[in-house]
């Protein structure tokens, strides 16, 4: 029997905690599962960051890796059945982009429907799943400053002087990421994509009565406006707080990194969202706006089409390989990054690896498998940039009718992604 592999994994966000667990779920029968190191640049895991809609494709996969479970035994996030679609103008629906399937009760076999939740709820959950897998170990406030690796291993040298190898390296550090920058593909840098997330959480208004303030929409809503998208979603089963998204245009940023509005700063960015979503037919938009605590303005950075995912010992992983604007998926991306890769590397372990062909292989099946729906999931991404763009009125009522022919002919793709399993699919491997 072939002794574990070790595997270093960088990032300890939610790529790279979903990868080891995918590693470790689909490791082959009968064989010691890898050891996995994960190193975190910050000084614990983040869990800055908005409400993200979990589309049933993630939900399966977070099931799978045992995840789900935990998010639901803690009361986590909202139940959504569908995200609706407003004129912001006339606070009338538009549309609908739906999980209820035919029968109601979800999409795919098993059926899920879809979780709004906040990034760091939906982090702590996988981190529970990962305290269960005693072959997996976080070791945060590690900075890299060298990668290098031969026939062998892969080496890491660390900013404290500190120096570790593994079989491999897996780079889950995101759109900066270190391991594309310093060793994969160093010219391929990130750019800046003329779109900021300015987002924060309102707690929902009580009227005179005692009741919450009414809204427009049954979890998440969607609401078009000329000069960007504002998503207004529940985020808890008790429906209290209300997490309020920007997605709009700003020409420049003064930093690349998401970062917390403070003092006059916040007030700026309040300022700015309540002038871009002026005119509003509905009084909650003002309001959420208003409430909204901890404002935070995160700039939206993407790479280009393509690029190299991976070198003879390290493979990149989710948005270091392959960031682009939020399109209503992205998070699910990541998981199926995660656990395909997992299963070409168990196919590899399974028999290539006793025979001498190097881990390599696994990498080109993995990419072989992976490109086009990365390419498609790029391509549909910059449709988000053009829907976010400054509009006149007259482009803004287009677009109005627009939509929902979109949402409509669109539909049944949407839908084929939301019911795959890929812990299941052929892997032509």
């Amino acid at each position: 029997m072939s002794a574990p592999l070790h595997i270093l994994i960088l990032g300890g966000g939610i790529s790279g905690l979903t990868t080891a667990l995918s590693l470790t779920k689909f490791s082959p029968p009968n064989t010691p599962p890898p050891t996995i190191t994960i190193y975190e640049i910050r000084p614990e895991p983040a869990t800055i960051g908005g409400a993200v809609n979990l589309t049933p494709n993630a939900l399966r996969l977070l099931s799978h890796l045992g995840a789900l479970q935990e998010i639901r035994a803690a009361a986590y996030g909202a139940e959504c059945l569908a995200v609706e679609v407003f004129d912001l103008y006339t606070n009338q629906k538009i549309a609908e982009s739906s999980f209820r399937g035919p029968d109601g009760k979800g999409l795919g076999e098993p059926a899920f429907t879809a979780l709004r939740i906040t990034r760091g709820e939906a982090l702590e959950g996988v981190l529970r799943a990962i305290a269960k897998c005693d072959n997996i170990k976080m070791e945060c406030g590690k900075k890299t400053v060298k990668i290098s690796e031969d026939e062998n291993s892969v080496e890491l040298v660390f900013e404290d002087g500190e120096k570790v190898t593994g079989d491999m390296l897996i780079g889950c550090d995101g759109i900066h990421s270190v391991t594309r920058l310093e060793h994969v593909e160093p010219e391929r840098k990130s750019e800046y994509s003329g779109i900021c997330n300015a987002f924060g959480f309102a707690p929902r208004r009580k009227q005179d009565d005692g009741s919450y303030e009414d809204t427009h929409f049954a979890v998440s809503g969607m609401n078009f406006g000329r000069r960007g998208i504002l998503l207004t979603s529940f985020h808890n089963p008790q429906q209290d707080s209300i997490y309020v998204g920007a997605l709009m245009q700003v020409p420049a940023i003064a930093s690349r990194d998401g970062w917390k509005a403070k003092g006059a700063d916040a007030e700026k960015t309040r300022a700015d969202m309540l002038e871009r979503y002026d005119g509003a037919a509905n009084p909650l938009i003002r309001h959420v706006i208003e409430d909204a605590k901890d404002l935070y303005l995160w700039p939206v950075f993407t790479l280009s089409k393509g690029g190299k995912w991976a070198t003879q010992r390290t493979m990149l992983i989710g948005d270091s390989a392959h960031a682009m604007p939020p399109q209503g998926e992205s998070t699910g991306i990541v998981f199926e990054d995660g656990v395909l890769f997992a299963r070409c590397l168990a196919r590899w372990m399974e028999g290539r690896r006793q025979e001498g062909v190097p881990v390599k292989d696994a990498f080109d099946a993995y990419e072989k498998l992976r490109r086009a729906r990365i390419d498609t999931a790029w391509n549909e991404s910059q449709s988000v940039v053009k829907t976010v763009q400054d509009t006149p009125w007259w482009g803004h009522k287009i677009k109005m009718n627009v939509v929902p022919w979109y949402l409509w002919w669109t539909r049944a793709y949407r839908e084929k992604h939301f019911v795959e399993d890929v812990t299941t699919c052929d892997l032509g491997y």
